[in-house]
């Protein structure tokens, strides 16, 4: 495996509600191609075949055995990421995964040890940075359109995923919360826009020791509540800038915005991070208003398994692909630390990482009516 292929035939493991989502980008993504699906459930794994003409494998173990599967999409639980990718790459097949990577900071580091020794790439989700959102505005940043980065905020709110979710028990045990939870789409936008983090100072509270199911036949059962639930914290980036970020399930309403930079020449509004696309805005000091700028970098119409295709084309170019491992363990590690800075106090260093390729806009891109593009590579005032 490593070799350039001109269609990457995927195996799918894991066929659960996300699942959807990635098989509508592979069905019209030509470099890419389903050829054998598995889920410990055999009816899900047969309906998500259903009309593909990719197989039904009956286990992991036999997915990975067959010959015409290039690399694994991984959709499993969290807790099993690091083992499938594992296991993937001891087969000789490319991996790519939804978030987290890994749990651990040890398992993060034997996926991407293995891969190495192996030579074959992992991937990792978040890809919702490689869309026009956050793209167009990296473009701006790195245009200069704003200055020099002095400074961001991050701000990811809500009551808590209990007053929807009819079984939202692991959002509040180990390996959950607010911060493992968003922090990935966050932290992974803050590193395109600002580079890699240096070093975190966190902060981090519980204050409720039990939350109430408040949605479907469990409605009204109270459950414990095992992790921090409010997570603050304060990033360097690699070239000085600071980022300010807030995780919380503890904060009925708000009014903050997703993602701000702010710059010596000005400031910049950054769309969801959970979403491909979105309004960016610059503030211009000498007009003393925000406009809207138009899209000029990322993949237009982008989906859940755009970091595969990315990842295909990169394979057969011999370049990086972007929604790396080695950016999905940095972000791990920054959400460790902070949470390790949060608990024992103090400033904590932090392992950096390449900063990924920026996503030119393809030269097809037709704007929305209305809607002019920017020209590639042209800084828009």
């Amino acid at each position: 495996m490593g070799e350039p292929v001109s269609v990457l035939r995927v195996g799918l493991v894991g066929a659960g509600n996300i699942s959807g989502q990635y098989l509508d980008t592979l069905a019209r993504t030509p470099g890419l191609r389903l050829t054998a699906v598995t889920d410990l459930d055999a009816t899900r794994a047969t309906e998500a075949a259903a009309g593909t003409g990719a197989a039904v494998a009956g286990s992991v173990a036999e997915l990975l055995a067959r010959d015409d599967v290039d690399a694994v999409l991984n959709l499993t639980v969290p807790a099993v990421h690091a083992e499938v990718a594992l296991a993937a790459i001891a087969a000789g097949k490319h991996v790519y995964g939804e978030k987290p990577l890994a749990a651990t900071r040890e398992e993060a580091a034997a996926v991407l040890a293995a891969a190495r020794a192996a030579g074959v790439r992992v991937g990792c989700a978040p890809d919702t940075v490689l869309g026009t959102g956050i793209q167009t505005a990296r473009r701006a940043v790195d245009d200069g359109l704003i200055g020099t980065p002095v400074a961001a905020t991050a701000f990811m709110t809500t009551p808590g995923h209990e007053i929807w979710h009819p079984d939202p028990e692991f959002y509040y045990r180990p390996g959950g919360g607010p911060l493992l939870d968003m922090g990935p789409y966050y932290l992974s936008a803050l590193v395109h826009l600002l580079g890699p983090v240096t070093a975190v100072t966190g902060a981090a509270s519980a204050p409720r020791a039990e939350r109430e199911i408040g949605a479907g036949p469990r409605a009204g059962r109270r459950f414990p509540v095992e992790v921090d639930t409010h997570v603050t914290g304060i990033l360097r980036h690699e070239g000085g800038a600071l980022s300010t970020l807030v995780m919380s399930f503890d904060v009925h309403a708000a009014r903050l915005p997703s993602i701000e930079v702010y710059g010596t020449g000005g400031s910049l509004s950054v769309p969801d991070p959970n979403h491909f696309d979105g309004r960016v805005e610059r503030y211009a000091p000498d007009r003393r208003e925000w406009e809207p700028l138009p899209v000029s970098a990322g993949y237009p119409r982008a989906g859940r398994g755009t970091g595969l295709a990315d990842l295909a084309d990169a394979l057969a170019a011999g370049t990086p692909h972007r929604a790396s491992a080695e950016l999905a363990a940095h972000v791990l590690e920054v959400m460790l630390t902070l949470l390790d800075s949060a608990h024992d106090g103090g400033t904590l260093p932090v392992a950096g990482c390449p900063r990924p390729a920026p996503v030119d806009l393809p030269a097809t891109y037709v704007p929305a009516a209305g809607v002019p593009a920017a020209r590639r590579g042209a800084a828009t005032a």
